[in-house]
């Protein structure tokens, strides 16, 4: 299983000009599954994700995870 993060102000998924999904300040993550990949190995990853300490504080320190900021939910 592989993971590419990248960190958003906004974010929108789109498909033939219709918007499936869109979020605030979050995650937008694109996933590869291999055959040889399980529900185990995505809990495991879903839960390393949520607790990086990738946002900032009010101090301006990368110190805020995505379950600080409230994240970890799909909005339409």
């Amino acid at each position: 299983m592989r993971v590419v993060l990248q960190r958003v102000k906004h974010g929108r998924v789109s498909v033939k000009e219709g918007v499936l999904a869109e979020i605030g300040p979050g995650l937008v993550i694109l996933v590869g599954i291999g055959p040889q990949d399980g529900e185990e190995q995505a809990r495991f990853l879903a839960g390393k994700i949520a607790q990086l300490r990738i946002f900032e504080d009010q101090d301006g320190k990368m110190n805020r995870s995505l379950l600080d900021i409230g994240g970890g939910k799909m909005a339409k």
